[in-house]
């Protein structure tokens, strides 16, 4: 009876749940220190997509592992970006991204380059479905940090038809417009 409602009122949990792939990217232990002793708790940094455009990432805190985790993917599901992809497989553009001290600056590359970025960027990448990328982070090495200003930089990520729309204008002429800004920089170099 239970099972019936719940698929009435939004399908299946498990089917809405199964179109993510989550990746754990850090796992913090810390101490409490109390009269009979020390107190352990865990936080959790998972980064979780659905390797088309979409991306999120969530922490947890918690007394046991599996828990924190648990508590960073919901946190993750519910924070989810859509970044335009070109040729569903790079960036349009090249981006920098900043948070705190953690500073990235995200590429877009050739077919075949694959995702050429270190551990935290790279699991967002993963998740977010981009297989061609080239990354590099500068300033902090603190996973939140790079994963925060990887997603600064993702939010900054514009798409053609989302630009030709702002200015109002068919995405046709803003690209013939920057064929002739590129060929006439070229005549002057």
């Amino acid at each position: 009876m239970a099972r019936e409602r719940e698929r009435e009122r939004g399908g299946d949990r498990d089917e809405r749940d199964s179109e993510f792939v989550d990746k754990l990217v850090h796992i913090n232990r810390v101490a409490k220190v109390v009269k009979g002793g020390r107190r352990f708790g865990f936080a959790a940094l998972v980064v979780v997509g659905d390797q088309k455009g979409r991306v999120g990432f969530g922490h947890g805190k918690a007394r046991e592992v599996p828990e924190a985790i648990r508590k960073a993917t919901e946190a993750a599901k519910r924070a989810l970006i859509r970044v335009p992809l070109k040729e569903g497989r790079t960036l349009h553009h090249d981006v920098a991204g900043r948070h705190g001290a953690g500073k990235v600056i995200v590429r877009s590359a050739e077919p075949g380059t694959g995702i050429i970025a270190g551990g935290p960027m790279r699991a967002v990448f993963e998740t977010l479905g981009v297989q061609d990328v080239v990354a590099k982070s500068l300033g902090s090495s603190n996973p939140y940090n790079m994963v925060r200003a990887t997603f600064d930089a993702l939010a900054h990520e514009d798409s053609p038809r989302s630009v030709a729309a702002r200015r109002g204008m068919k995405v046709s002429t803003l690209q013939a417009r920057r064929r002739d800004i590129d060929s006439e920089a070229a005549a002057e170099a």
